[in-house]
């Protein structure tokens, strides 16, 4: 799947035996999206809530993991995605509409991910 979700994400540097100046930085992060049906391609429905981060507290954990750092502030931006990824995520969650508690596919993307969906390419 070519798709990211994309975070603004911000974190402290704590440093043992050393000071930093700056401590505190602010990165951009995308983390992949995975197929349709294959374990985790439901990050959206169970992480974003109308184009924002929907429980912050295990997002943070989430990036925290994949950084190596304790984040402390982070909020979504975008699904960047190319149309044929797109094409795939919408025939997959129209195949199970009832899982997302919704009369279509629109619904589910714009319940979970906002206008917050870019499409590349």
């Amino acid at each position: 799947m070519n798709a990211d979700y994309v975070f603004r994400v911000g974190f402290r540097l704590d440093p043992t035996g050393a000071r930093a100046d700056p401590d505190r930085f602010e990165t951009t992060v995308e983390v992949p999206a995975v197929e349709p049906g294959e374990e985790g391609w439901l990050f959206f429905r169970d992480r974003l809530w109308r184009g924002e981060v929907g429980d912050e507290p295990s997002v943070r954990a989430f990036l925290g993991e994949r950084l190596g750092v304790d984040v402390e502030s982070v909020s979504f931006r975008e699904f960047r995605t190319d149309r044929a990824s797109l094409d795939a995520l919408e025939a997959a969650i129209a195949a199970d509409l009832s899982r997302f508690n919704a009369d279509d596919v629109d619904e589910v993307l714009h319940k979970y991910l906002g206008s917050s969906i870019h499409v590349r390419g």
